[in-house]
């Protein structure tokens, strides 16, 4: 199992989730890896990368969940890989990114389940930022140069998608803090101390893990 250490953000819309997961790239000389997973996805899949950014981390109300996974466990030869329906393909293709990733380098992974797709590797620090409505709002209204009530829904519909397709996918509840090591509000803190929190507790898991092994 790789020793490489992986941090994981799970993130509300507008809470700087991103931004936090590249300062702590940044801080520590290593990648994050948001948008650019759908690339390394479609690059070791072979479906081209436009599948990957219409199906990105958007949930399925089709297919059973356990006949993705048990695909998973056989392989992409059987006839129920050629049958999947194309956002399965798309969700194991980034499944087997993310693993591949923490084998091969230490990195930051935004979004797309990768806390639950590296559930069993040691050295993983799972982060989930949420944020104050307003502070959200205005994050999204400035970044994207919209009126506050357009931001607003985008931050419902993409919180909603995001939901969906974490609930769908794992074991496990999207924002519950108990799906996470550590959850932050940035609108408490700001985000240069959810920056210095985050690296505190990766040190600090890294080294309990070390006593403990």
């Amino acid at each position: 199992m790789s020793k490489n250490l992986v941090i994981t953000i799970g993130r509300q819309c507008g809470s700087g989730g991103r931004m936090i997961g590249q300062k702590i790239a940044e801080r520590l000389g290593i990648k994050c890896y948001d948008k650019e997973l759908l690339n390394l996805a479609s690059k070791n899949s072979g479906l081209c990368k436009e599948l990957f950014e219409s199906h990105d981390e958007k949930p399925t109300s089709s297919f059973l969940y356990s006949l993705v996974m048990d695909t998973y466990s056989l392989g992409y030869t059987t006839s129920a890989y050629t049958d999947m329906p194309i956002n399965h393909k798309i969700f194991l293709a980034q499944f087997d990114t993310i693993k591949k990733l923490a084998d091969e380098e230490s990195c930051v992974i935004v979004g797309r389940c990768a806390d639950y797709a590296l559930a069993d590797y040691p050295n993983v620090l799972t982060v989930f930022i949420t944020g104050n409505e307003e502070e959200k709002i205005k994050r999204l209204a400035e970044i994207n140069k919209i009126d506050p009530q357009k931001a607003r829904e985008m931050m419902i519909k993409t919180d909603k998608r995001r939901s969906s397709y974490y609930n769908y996918y794992s074991s496990k509840k999207w924002g519950d803090a108990q799906s996470y090591d550590l959850c932050i509000n940035s609108t408490v803190v700001g985000v240069e101390n959810a920056v210095e929190i985050i690296l505190d507790c990766a040190k600090r898991k890294m080294a309990y893990s070390e006593g403990h092994a």
